[in-house]
């Protein structure tokens, strides 16, 4: 099985703007982004999916969320963003690896979509 884009980035063999990283997940800027601020919170392990995602995932998953918070705070979001997790080709998943984007500094329409 080849590596996906994420594997690919977080080996250094793409190169991407970093925002943060550690030793379960690094914190890259969108490549196409929909909002002023658009990161991707990724695990290194991989998750294909987040409904795949099974119990002993639960770590990474909730390290995550945190760290989503923790960048959200470093870049002064106070007024809002929104962490969204894509599953499946109907809601237009492009890399098979669980990541969150973060997205900031726009209005984002309710409901989504």
């Amino acid at each position: 099985m080849s590596k996906t884009l994420f594997q690919r980035i977080i080996a250094r063999e793409i190169p991407a703007v970093i925002e943060y990283e550690d030793e379960r997940c690094i914190v890259i800027h969108d490549i196409d982004p929909q909002a002023p601020v658009h990161l991707l919170v990724i695990p290194k392990q991989v998750i294909t999916r987040v409904g795949d995602a099974v119990s002993a995932d639960e770590a990474v998953l909730g390290h995550l969320l945190l760290i989503a918070g923790a960048v959200a705070k470093k870049l002064q979001l106070a007024r809002g963003f929104r962490l969204v997790i894509n599953h499946g080709p109907d809601a237009c998943e492009s890399v098979p690896h669980l990541h969150v984007h973060l997205l900031a500094k726009r209005q984002l329409a309710w409901p989504p979509g």
